[in-house]
């Protein structure tokens, strides 16, 4: 999410500027109950207790459950969305593959699962979820597609194609979808199997 929407949101939400010392564990807090207990069950009380903060600390900072989520969610994973630069596109796409892996496997992963009824009910969350991790992780994939074709493994403007879209779309669906594990081996399987010939069947331009 942009600096200045992220600010504006907080500016609506109120409270005391961020202490950096708390929102690591913070986050964790919140993420680890939303994968035990759903947001319908999630409380301030129990953020509270699980992050080992008096409930002073997040008031403060958070008039209400949904402004904690939506301020967590929107900055979901973004420390971690590191666009690789490896060299090579097979490479590139591995790590982020990889990186994806770990958050579907990670609390973040569990966390989302348990938010999927949620967000089409609530704009705000969904617009969170839109410009928190949907919007860093396609600035990754668009970062790789973008290096790829400067150095003519791929033809410009591929980023929002259907083929670009599938880069990921095999993982997200086995994770929501089908219950079964999401591993490296899988997204190893992936890329060898579908991304990379996709991608060497596209015509030069």
């Amino acid at each position: 999410m942009s600096g200045s929407t992220t600010d504006s949101a907080q500016a609506s939400r109120g409270g005391r500027p961020r202490d950096p010392t708390r929102d690591g564990v913070i986050r964790a807090a919140v993420l680890h109950l939303l994968a035990a207990v759903g947001y319908g069950a999630l409380t301030m009380d129990a953020v509270a207790s699980q992050a080992g903060v008096g409930k002073a600390t997040i008031y403060r900072r958070w008039r209400t459950k949904q402004d904690l989520v939506i301020d967590i969610i929107a900055e979901l994973n973004q420390a971690e969305i590191i666009p690789p630069d490896t060299g090579s596109l097979r490479s590139d796409l591995r790590d982020l593959l990889h990186a994806l892996v770990a958050l579907i496997n990670g609390p973040a992963g569990a966390a989302i699962l348990s938010l999927l009824s949620t967000v089409p009910h609530d704009p705000t969350l969904a617009e969170a979820f839109r410009g928190g991790p949907l919007d860093g992780w396609q600035h990754a994939f668009e970062h790789v597609w973008a290096h790829a074709a400067q150095r003519g493994e791929v033809p410009p403007g591929l980023a929002g194609t259907v083929l670009a879209e599938a880069a990921s779309s095999l993982l997200v669906q086995r994770w929501l979808l089908t219950g079964q594990p999401v591993d490296d081996a899988y997204a190893d399987a992936v890329l060898a199997a579908v991304l990379l010939p996709l991608l060497t069947s596209i015509p030069s331009r």
